[in-house]
């Protein structure tokens, strides 16, 4: 048998040696977060943990590990069906489930009898996740950081995705938690990761990293929708240096025009997502924008959302959260397009 166990913080540093890391536990806890590249192989799905659960509460313990058994055996049998039959001797996957318990334990003996060198995280899933949130902020201290700033409509983004496409080393935090870091920035029939998740997503990006090199990323506020940017990461960013994009208001409603459009197509969502506004704005003031926009006047509600919302508090909070904002570089692209901000970038680069 070659069978063998690793800890949850053996597993951080070793997960690219292995040909496959497999999560055994059911497709809701491997919806809710996973290990990096992961992928599912449920001993139970989730309707069979219930039929489990039910068992082991309902009649005793005896009866609900046979009826497990069963379920397990047929799962795995699957998954070699499916998955295995094509893979060579030298395959060698890493195995989880919630605990490093029963789940995995099935799938790895079946696997490890076959003849695969196979290897088990000692306390699955819980213990790599705690490991994990540890080392998140010793990463996070470990790289230095040029903190892109703007208010709303600045082009932040379009800077960050044009540094990333030049081979710069980017931190998109609001694509790795899927929204767009505003009352009005969930986007329409994207869910986003849960906070597990979300750090887990960041934990991959920078263990990637060089720490030689800085880090392109946005000035996010503890916040970006549902999910908080961790605490070492968010006071790394908050020490340092800060590059500053100068947009006139024009360019920024004709960039907000753009990368919103699925509001200007859908006027109904639009004005919905207004009302959460109803409270800091006044009633009257946003049913005037709802008003205006039903009637084709979307651009003049974006203009009155960035002087009335978005900007009044802006200077405010960086000048608190950002220690280095005061001395941040101004950049000046010559357009909100792409095209200004790939010259930007490869400005930036050119410097660097």
């Amino acid at each position: 048998m070659s069978l063998q166990r690793i800890s949850a913080e053996e597993a951080l540093n070793q997960l690219a040696s292995f040909s496959c890391v497999i999560d055994a536990r059911s497709e809701g806890e491997y919806a809710e977060d996973c290990l990096p590249g992961a992928v599912n192989w449920p001993s139970l799905h989730d309707d069979e943990r219930k039929i489990v659960g039910t068992s082991y509460k309902q009649i005793n313990q005896f009866e609900a590990k046979k009826l497990g058994a069963a379920l397990v055996s047929h799962n795995i049998s699957a998954h070699i069906h499916r998955e295995v039959l094509d893979k060579p001797r030298e395959w060698q996957p890493l195995i989880y489930c919630w605990r490093g318990g029963k789940r995995s334990g099935s799938l790895a003996l079946v696997l490890d009898q076959i003849g695969f060198k196979v290897t088990l995280i000692d306390g699955g899933y819980k213990a790599f996740r705690a490991a994990l949130v540890a080392n998140l902020a010793q990463l996070a201290a470990r790289h230095h950081y040029r903190v892109v700033c703007g208010p709303t409509g600045s082009g932040k983004t379009r800077l960050l995705q044009a540094l990333a496409a030049q081979g710069a080393q980017v931190l998109d935090l609001e694509a790795l938690a899927q929204h767009r870091s505003s009352v009005l920035g969930m986007i329409p029939g994207v869910a986003q990761p849960s906070q597990k998740a979300f750090d887990s997503r960041i934990w991959a990006v920078l263990q990637n990293f060089d720490a030689a090199r800085p880090i392109y990323i946005e000035s996010e506020s503890k916040k970006v929708g549902n999910v908080a940017v961790p605490d070492g990461l968010i006071t790394a960013m908050r020490a340092s240096p800060c590059l500053r994009i100068d947009l006139p208001e024009a360019e920024r409603v004709a960039m907000l025009l753009e990368d919103y459009d699925f509001f200007v197509r859908d006027i109904d969502f639009f004005c919905e997502r207004l009302s959460a506004l109803s409270e800091a704005r006044g009633r009257d003031t946003v049913a005037d924008w709802q008003a205006r926009s039903r009637n084709g006047d979307v651009a003049s509600v974006v203009q009155e959302l960035l002087a009335k919302h978005y900007d009044p508090g802006y200077l405010q909070s960086m000048r608190r959260n950002f220690t280095q904002y005061e001395t941040a570089r101004a950049l000046a692209p010559r357009s909100h397009t792409a095209q200004a901000m790939d010259e930007l970038a490869r400005s930036l680069l050119a410097e660097a």
